[in-house]
């Protein structure tokens, strides 16, 4: 009895240590784990660095349709003039006073912090007035008209985003899409996510992830019925399914869908 007992606690014994070898040989060296964290800093800090992150795509420094031309403008959070400053808070009252009610004074105190920090990247949506359209639409595809110039017309819009590490998986993150009224619905919103999606790749992001109001039924559709971004697995709503009063989804489109 105490040999088929030694017996089976040997057997025990080597059962345990087979899996803890197992469980060994699955977990990362300490070495390899360092070695990715590092290559992911350095991707971070690298499209950080970027001065302009719209260089690679002349073809989407201009946009123009249903009567709309605009062309787009890189910028930076430290280096943002007064009054593009003030037009950034005005359209951000505008557009989201509305569905934040009452939160509105205490986020709108966080957003302007935000909107000036040195790591919150723009794309600044600019038009272009012209009566013709078809002789705009020349003017915008040549060559040398490829840049935003600085005359080209009032802000209509823009996109705030950052290159920030979530869950160990570096992500451009679009903070802001804004547009005035006047502009919405005639494409720019999706054009301007097209090249968003360009830069997180180019800038070998895993994913771009952005945070939506649930209450906002139009935003809602538009980023998961019409370019297809899910539900993120750490958005509040999966984290905490019982928790009813978070008002906000995480949303995310990984590398391998744009």
């Amino acid at each position: 009895m105490e040999f088929e007992s030694l017996q089976r606690r040997r057997s025990s014994s080597v059962s345990a240590n087979q899996n803890n070898a197992s469980i060994r040989e699955k977990r990362p060296k300490r070495s390899e784990v360092i070695a990715k964290n590092k290559t992911i800093e350095e991707l971070i800090k690298t499209a950080r660095a970027e001065k302009d992150h719209l260089a690679p795509f002349p073809d989407f420094r201009r946009f123009h349709v249903n009567g709309l031309s605009v062309c787009l403008k890189s910028g930076h959070g430290n280096k943002l003039s007064s009054p593009v400053k003030h037009y950034i808070q005005s359209l951000l009252k505008l557009n989201m006073e509305g569905p934040y009610g009452s939160e509105w004074p205490e986020e709108e105190k966080v957003k302007r912090k935000e909107m000036v920090l040195p790591e919150a990247h723009y794309v600044f949506v600019h038009e272009v007035a012209n009566s013709n359209a078809d002789e705009m639409t020349t003017v915008l595809t040549a060559a040398e008209t490829s840049t935003c110039l600085e005359d080209s017309g009032p802000l209509v819009g823009f996109v705030q985003y950052r290159f920030v590490l979530e869950e160990e998986i570096p992500v451009l993150y679009v903070y802001e899409l804004q547009l005035e009224p006047r502009v919405q619905g005639k494409g720019v919103g999706k054009f301007l996510m097209q090249l968003v999606e360009l830069m997180a790749q180019k800038s070998r992001m895993s994913a771009v992830m952005l945070t939506v109001q649930k209450a906002n039924v139009l935003a809602m559709d538009f980023y998961i019925n019409k370019l297809r971004y899910i539900i993120s697995a750490m958005s509040p709503s999966r984290v905490n399914p019982m928790d009813r009063e978070d008002e906000l989804d995480q949303l995310d489109k990984d590398g391998s869908s744009y």
